[in-house]
């Protein structure tokens, strides 16, 4: 039986031999990276073996979230939060709801192929041209098992007819995405960072276009519905998937697709433990607003009001998700080199976690003023959620950097068993919470099981790789917050403005820089040095 792809270099060309063997592994698999106890690599040595990854992490950094930051907000902030205004809750309220469902079942449209092809990519760039179309074509193929099984599962739930209507969109820009992702994946394992970067926002830009004539009434004098804006959706997708596969003939290879039964069977094998791990942390972080909806009465209306706080979480988690996405190819390469993690590790936690606690406890302490700012209505409970989301976002930081650590060196079987608790503690929670408290109850079981997910993994990334703790980063985190947290109420009582929150957030900054979490000389040169 097949059971293995093993590649070999010769001359940089790739061979693929096809091997029988009872275990499968691929020789350019995971490599177990241990580091050696006692020895502390700070990440401004620049005189070490290891600054061109940072400054390669910095730069490309630089470019993707200045991208990001200019489109993704704008679309957030002027598209989205428009649209719910427009509309109303209940009615935004069954977007999100569906919206949300369409992402639990699409593990089925990846398998993990996606963070699979990353990883190996960035280990074995001379593979990509030859099993492109392969990958291509087997993610069509999944992309029609995800169809089906939606499907099956809305129907189980009873949803109405109009309700699986607009899911059938959504199970479209799924497929979408996902083969978006893929293509992106490619460039990102490559390090082509900057053309990941682009089609990452360009199918908001085109969004922000379309639904901004919908919404000011350039095309028709019709009152805004929530299905234009799905149907936009699938537009904008559609057209960045076609630019996305000119760019990819362009820069990499035709796509010529193929039905590689061996491959896509070896590929899938491997891919599993990425797919349930994907699976999981997507139960746990999506099906609080499936819940909402399926089990209050005014359950569109609460999944609406959670919406809001979660667009806010999703705007600021958007950083953090990026560094993550940087993160997984440069990891996966250091492992597979046998060089260490730890400068990259360091620079890029002390940077993340650090502007969370700043980003976090600031929105925490002006919820009022920011729901009162954004939205045309404020519901109930609506500040408290968005308070409970909103801290999230520090556990959720720590999680995208030990999490895409432990993922880079496929410690996948410990992810998952952390993943599963994850899971089985949120729905829990939501049973039990949202009858009582609504959205609220949603919300409290988010920063709970994330809470818990975060200290699991930074305990795993502990054992694996033998790290030391860093007492002197940690405590300059404490001094961090016994300073930033009395400011930052102060600045709130004694002020009470929406502007306050950008004296607060400097203030924050100011204190990283002080207390040397973001070195500023470091930060300088990496960004000025140019990704080879």
């Amino acid at each position: 039986m097949l059971k293995s792809i093993n590649f070999y270099w010769k001359n940089n060309s790739c061979f693929v031999n096809v091997m029988v063997k009872m275990n499968f592994r691929t020789s350019c698999g995971s490599i177990f990276h241990r580091q050696n106890s006692g020895i502390t690599i700070f990440v401004h040595s620049i005189k070490s073996k290891y600054p061109f990854m940072q400054k390669k992490f910095f730069s490309n950094l630089f470019f993707i979230v200045l991208l990001n930051l200019l489109i993704k907000p704008l679309y957030i902030f002027g598209i989205d939060v428009q649209v719910q205004n427009t509309v109303g809750a209940a009615d935004y309220g069954l977007y999100f709801s569906l919206l949300n469902f369409s992402f639990l079942l699409n593990i089925f449209l990846d398998i993990g192929v996606t963070n699979y092809n990353t990883k190996n990519t960035a280990q074995n760039p001379n593979t990509l041209s030859k099993y492109i179309g392969s990958f291509f074509g087997l993610k069509i193929m999944l992309g029609v098992l995800y169809a089906f099984i939606t499907i099956g599962f809305a129907l189980i739930l009873g949803y109405s007819d109009h309700e699986m209507y607009l899911l059938s969109f959504f199970i479209l820009n799924q497929i979408f995405v996902g083969l978006i992702l893929y293509l992106r994946s490619n460039f990102a394992g490559l390090h082509q960072f900057k053309i990941d970067a682009i089609l990452s926002v360009l199918d908001r830009f085109l969004l922000i276009i379309i639904t901004a004539t919908l919404l000011m009434g350039v095309w028709t004098d019709l009152t805004f519905k929530i299905e234009w804006f799905v149907y936009a959706q699938t537009f904008s997708y559609g057209i960045t998937l076609i630019i996305g596969i000119i760019l990819t003939r362009l820069r990499i290879s035709r796509i010529s697709l193929k039905t590689n039964k061996i491959l896509s069977f070896a590929i899938l094998r491997k891919s599993v433990p990425f797919a349930v791990l994907i699976l999981l942390m997507m139960l746990y972080t999506r099906i609080d607003a499936v819940m909402l909806e399926r089990l209050l009465p005014d359950g569109k209306h609460q999944a609406g009001v959670y919406a809001q706080g979660f667009r806010l979480l999703d705007a600021v988690n958007m950083f953090a998700f990026l560094v993550a996405g940087l993160l997984l190819p440069i990891f996966s390469r250091l492992i597979s080199e046998k060089t260490s993690v730890l400068p990259i590790l360091q620079s890029a936690g002390k940077f993340l976690v650090g502007s969370a606690f700043v980003i976090g406890i600031t929105l925490a302490w002006n919820t009022n003023e920011i729901i009162d700012f954004i939205y045309a209505e404020r519901y109930d409970n609506s500040a408290e959620v968005f308070c409970w989301l909103i801290l999230s976002f520090v556990p959720m930081s720590f999680s995208h950097i030990f999490g895409t650590l432990l993922t880079a060196n496929n410690n996948l079987k410990l992810l998952n068993k952390m993943a599963l608790l994850g899971v089985l503690l949120n729905i829990i929670l939501n049973y039990f919470l949202i009858p009582e408290m609504k959205a609220e109850g949603a919300a409290i079981a988010t920063i709970t099981t994330q809470s818990l997910t975060a200290l699991m993994q930074i305990i795993l990334a502990i054992k694996v790789f033998k790290l030391k703790i860093d007492w002197k980063s940690l405590l300059r985190f404490v001094f961090l917050l016994s300073i930033f947290i009395p400011v930052t109420h102060f600045l709130h009582q004694e002020i009470g403005k929406l502007w306050s929150i950008l004296v607060t957030v400097l203030v924050g900054v100011g204190l990283l820089f002080m207390l040397k979490l973001i070195h500023i000389k470091t930060l300088l040169t990496m960004l000025k040095s140019k990704a080879e």
